[in-house]
Order: C-alpha cells, then structure tokens, then sequence
C-alpha cells in the first residue's frame, strides 16, 4: 500500500470553493440583511467553477477527467456486485453519478439564478430576456432546485460516512491533501496525477471560463 497522488490541485480547491459558496448562498438568501448583491457574485463564482470543472474533466489530470471515472449501466451494475478492483483511484462509479448529479443541479441552480426576480430589490442580470411569466416560473425553479441540492447535498454526506464507517475508505482526506492510499494495481492508473499538476492549463481554463461568465452576466454579448 502506498501513498499516491491523486486529486490534483485544481479539482480540490473547485471541491471546497464549491462548498463554501453554496453555504454562502444559502446563508445570504436566508438573511434578513440586504446580502443580494454578495449573493448574486457568489452565483456568478459557482457558474465560474462549474464550467471550469466541466471544462477540466475534458482536459484535466487523469483522475480528474470524466473518461477515468464515469461508467455506464453495466460498470455500475459490476462495480455494485463487487467485481471492480478496489482501490480506484478516483471517483468509483457510484462517486461519477454524485459528481455528474450535483454538478448538473449546481448548473441549473446558477443558470435559473440569471432570469431570477425577488419582484422588490433584485432581478438576474438576464431576467428582461424573457417575459414575466417565464421569469416567475424560472424563479419557481431557482428555488425548488435549490432544495434538490440540498437533497444531494446530504446523500452525499450521508455516502462519506457510509464509506468511512463500513468500507473503511476515507474520502474526504484524499479531497483535502490530494493523496490516498493505493495498492500496487491503482499506481499506473493514478500516476499522471502525481507528476502532472498541470498549472498552465488550469489557469487557462479558468480565465476562459470567468470570461465567458463575464460576457454573459454583463450583456456584453447582447
């Protein structure tokens, strides 16, 4: 068993940035205080590290990209029966579906959040877009999909203790330092995420996907 390198930076600091906008959203559309304009940035930070994290599971290190870790029917059907090597490196099958949901939910939730009116003090920045009607039923959603994430939210933390406490697996310290245990079959396949941090690239999708935020949130394009 040896310790390996498998998140790369990148993918941890969008996990935990992710985490603290979220909190940060919810505690800013629960506040009395006038916090809308916080809320509306961080809404604007969460659409940012979703596109990223699309965009880095394409390009990313090899555990980060989405061909490492995502299966379809019969990869989850086997990996449920026990027939997958342990140890994965990455994401099992089960861990892609979470991925894949919240990330969807995560989309929706910034997306719907750009149409949003609170019919007093706030409207997204596209909300003239559309007519009233569909801005009323986009709003609807905004807040209906934000109890779906919550949802989530706990089946996932729910799935961390259930891994933590019977399959004796840790997910959350390979999150925060990057390295997790590995026999001697998982080291191949997670070992472009030891030597490729791959920094230049991660800066590059990062200020493309901040910038395509930028142009769409400011009407630039239209």
């Amino acid at each position: 068993m040896t310790p390996l390198k498998v998140w790369d930076l990148p993918v941890r600091l969008t996990h935990w940035l992710l985490v603290l906008l979220v909190l940060g959203l919810y505690l800013s559309a629960e506040s009395e205080e006038d916090w809308m304009d916080w809320h509306r940035w961080m809404g604007y930070a969460v659409l940012t590290l979703v596109l990223f994290r699309l965009l880095w599971g394409l390009v990313g290190s090899h555990t980060a990209r989405f061909s490492s870790f995502v299966r379809g029917p019969v990869g989850i059907l086997r990996y449920l029966r026990g027939e997958s090597p342990p140890g994965l490196p990455g994401h099992n099958p089960l861990g892609a579906l979470s991925v894949l949901a919240l990330l969807a939910v995560l989309a929706f939730q910034a997306g719907t959040g750009l149409f949003a009116s609170d019919d007093i003090l706030f409207e997204g920045p596209l909300y003239d877009l559309v007519d009233s009607d569909t801005a009323e039923r986009l709003t609807g959603l905004h807040h209906f999909n934000f109890d779906l994430l919550l949802i989530l939210i706990g089946l996932h933390l729910v799935a961390i203790v259930f891994y933590l406490v019977f399959k004796r697996d840790n997910l959350v310290g390979p999150m925060l330092t990057g390295y997790k245990t590995l026999d001697a079959d998982g080291l191949a396949r997670a070992e472009d995420a030891r030597v490729h941090e791959l920094w230049l690239r991660a800066l590059v999708c990062l200020a493309l996907c901040a910038t395509v935020v930028g142009l769409v949130t400011q009407r630039v394009l239209f």
